[in-house]
């Protein structure tokens, strides 16, 4: 069992690719709107400053080689100190500008040309950013032309302050993203809903599945949608072939342990109605294929119990009463001390006397072989919804390439303890026939642990 990675859920990731691409829609949108409105509010503001130009060109006279302005502009933003609004008109003498009138607007200041403006720029109105008086960002709009009766070029130059242009500017992006960032979370929000509602069939299914996993049902019988309905339809038949496999499994098992069951009991009662070496011989080895045959009927049974739907044994009371049984049985003979520690969340998702054979062999394998000390612990489920459960001792251990015979059928590493070296390997096969394993390690005690990964319940 493993840990299901984040972020692979199917409503994320529909909602995030929606979320993405309607944010990036929104932006897009926003920032398409926001610098047309910028460029609407600029042309305006530079159709302002042509009209301003315009005004000064016709109201400008020559006379005797001179410019003259008889009346000027009348926005009486003109005439206050540093206003924004500011107009110069200069003359084009050996290349440069020399200002010949200018606005009270700019009191003592004169009017800046832009930087890399040309004197000689192309025909019409020329507009370009410059710094200004009092430290304005100033629109400017500039055209030179020639006057009639004047023989140096002249530039009328007109400007104002960008500043207003952009608070309104501003004042729109400002209202404009408050109501995408309005429109993007509506549409999240519908997207969301729209998800959920959508996969609510998944949801459903998901609860018929555990239904059928927990044995409330034995197939999947709800009504689902077009799309969904396929997927249930291999399940079910996933779940009869399934069941079909387990119990031809289980019936072919049981009538081999069956029929064997037979001859060994003839030859046992023949060998023991007949003293003698050889007879000893037979008995002892009828005993033993006798006792593998209950091993691999009761593996059946238990590998038929694995695929129980729905059961469920608390860890810490089997170890408790297998720790007590030991202890009466070896702590006389051979001094030993059982610590068992187990907490109040592990649950095994199995039946006990399973669970009970398993750390049952685990744990008299420790008394047998160990120096004493036996020590049991079981961990509590955590997100991969396993339970650990750690028997260790204080023995001799085991070496690291023992540890792989000890857990195949029949490998013994002692053979002064009675025993057909299956103890180990009835574990291993009983974990595995769970989903669970059986590894060996080194304690810290000094001797041997054995760790037991077991799938766990609520």
């Amino acid at each position: 069992m493993s840990a299901r990675p984040p972020g692979q859920s199917l409503a994320a990731r529909l909602v995030l690719a929606a979320a993405a691409w309607s944010l990036l829609i929104l932006a897009l949108g926003g920032w398409g709107l926001s610098s047309l409105y910028r460029q609407s509010t600029l042309a305006q503001l530079d159709a302002q400053i042509s009209v301003a130009i315009d005004g000064l060109l016709a109201a400008v006279e020559p006379e005797g080689g001179e410019l003259k302005l008889p009346e000027q502009p009348n926005d009486p933003r003109y005439k206050q100190p540093y206003s924004g609004r500011y107009w110069q008109i200069d003359a084009i003498e050996d290349g440069k500008p020399v200002a010949l009138m200018r606005s009270a607007s700019l009191w003592d200041r004169e009017l800046a040309w832009p930087r890399g403006a040309s004197v000689t720029p192309p025909p019409g109105v020329v507009f370009a950013d410059a710094p200004g008086p009092d430290g304005q960002e100033l629109r400017i709009g500039l055209q030179v032309i020639r006057v009639q009766g004047v023989t140096a070029p002249i530039a009328f130059i007109a400007a104002a302050d960008r500043a207003e242009a952009m608070r309104d500017v501003n004042r729109f992006t400002l209202t404009l993203t408050v109501a995408l960032a309005a429109l993007a979370a509506g549409l999240i929000a519908a997207v969301v809903l729209q998800v959920r509602v959508g996969l609510a069939p998944l949801a459903e299914l998901q609860a018929d599945v555990a239904a059928v996993r927990r044995g409330a049902a034995a197939r999947l019988e709800g009504e689902y949608p077009s799309e969904v309905a396929p997927l249930t339809d291999e399940l079910n038949k996933l779940l009869d072939h399934n069941r079909d496999v387990v119990d031809r499994s289980r019936t072919l098992v049981g009538n081999l342990a069956h029929a064997l069951k037979t001859p060994i009991s003839v030859l046992l009662n023949e060998a023991r109605a007949t003293p003698g070496p050889l007879a000893d011989l037979v008995a002892r080895q009828t005993e033993a294929m006798a006792r593998n045959v209950d091993h691999y009927l009761s593996r059946a049974q238990a590998a038929a119990r694995a695929e129980t739907i729905g059961a469920r044994t608390p860890v810490a009371p089997v170890l408790e009463d297998i720790s007590r049984t030991l202890e009466r049985l070896y702590g006389r003979r051979k001094d030993v001390g059982i610590e068992v520690t187990a907490a109040a969340g592990a649950v095994f998702r199995g039946e006990r006397q399973d669970l009970e054979e398993m750390v049952g062999n685990l744990m008299e394998n420790a008394c047998k072989y160990g120096g004493g000390g036996v020590w049991v612990s079981a961990t509590a489920p955590v997100a991969a919804r396993e339970i650990t459960i750690l028997v260790e001792d204080d023995g001799p251990g085991l070496a690291e390439e023992d540890r792989a015979v000890a857990l195949t059928r029949g490998g013994r590493l002692d053979e002064t303890e009675a025993g057909q070296g299956l103890g180990l390997a009835i574990v291993a096969d009983l974990a595995r026939a769970y989903g669970g394993r059986l590894d060996l390690e080194p304690s810290v005690h000094g001797g041997l642990r054995a760790r037991l990964t077991l799938p766990a319940t609520d």
